[in-house]
């Protein structure tokens, strides 16, 4: 079976914005939702929670940025892909603290394009650990009107600046405390307090930034999936814990799928 077996649900489509061509699966009907994988790239457990918005009444756009799409994770996997992004990908930049990477100009597009396609109030857009604050970034397109940010890692925490570091310029940061108060927008953060990819510093960076704008979904330890290969991270994915329905990892999800209905008017 090839890696994209997973996706066979899935309609695969090149996007081009005039800069970049990345393939693009999607799934589903009503407003759409950009999920945008962490890394090493768009695993099964990606696809699942695209699965989830689908499920859900909305339409699930998948971009692959990066790696191999629908190949399973595993920290080899994620290592080899890092150190590509760092050293030879220039889409991505990973050490600045007040600017976002030149990639979020396409994902930009594909909101617009999505938006058009889709309808309703907007379109939500989630990012994912090395994509994290890339939901946020991208608001600065006005179809964007419900940015999740799970796990934002970037930039990389080497020193005190970067540790607080929202990986937004300036302008970003305006436009998104612009919208929020003129049009009653928020953002949704959610993270692993013991994830040293995620400091303490910069979730309270977002919180002085964007005040009661900003919900923090915060999970201890002991919420996380149990027996997987890494350490408590990825809330939505690798991590969330499927066998306790009732359990606050399955509570993050479920609030964040109804803050896309809320906010994309699914």
């Amino acid at each position: 079976m090839s890696d994209e077996a997973i996706l066979k649900d899935y309609r695969k489509f090149a996007f081009d914005n005039g800069r970049w061509t990345r393939p693009v699966w999607r799934r589903g009907t009503g407003p759409a939702v950009i999920v945008i994988h962490e890394m090493p790239g768009l695993h099964p457990l990606v696809v699942r929670f695209a699965d989830r918005i689908v499920e859900a009444g909305m339409t699930a756009f998948l971009p692959s940025l990066f790696g191999t799409p629908g190949k399973a994770a595993t920290p080899g996997y994620a290592m080899r892909e890092i150190a590509k992004a760092i050293c030879i990908r220039r889409e991505f930049d990973v050490w600045s603290s007040d600017r976002s990477s030149p990639f979020v100009d396409w994902l930009r597009a594909l909101a617009r394009k999505a938006h058009g396609e889709c309808g309703g109030k907007g379109v939500g857009a989630v990012g994912m650990c090395f994509t994290g604050n890339f939901a946020l970034a991208m608001m600065t397109e006005p179809a964007v009107v419900a940015p999740v940010l799970s796990q934002p890692s970037l930039p990389f925490a080497l020193g005190a600046k970067r540790r607080a570091g929202l990986g937004l310029s300036p302008e970003e940061v305006r436009c998104a405390k612009d919208r929020f108060e003129k049009e009653n927008l928020s953002a949704i953060g959610l993270r692993f307090p013991s994830d040293k990819l995620v400091p303490d510093e910069r979730f309270e960076n977002f919180k002085k930034t964007f005040g009661d704008k900003f919900e923090t979904i915060e999970l201890k330890d002991e919420d996380a999936a149990q027996g997987t290969p890494m350490a408590p991270h990825s809330v939505l994915t690798i991590h969330l814990d499927d066998l306790r329905p009732d359990g606050p990892s399955k509570q993050a999800e479920r609030r964040v799928i109804a803050f896309f209905k809320e906010r994309t008017g699914a």
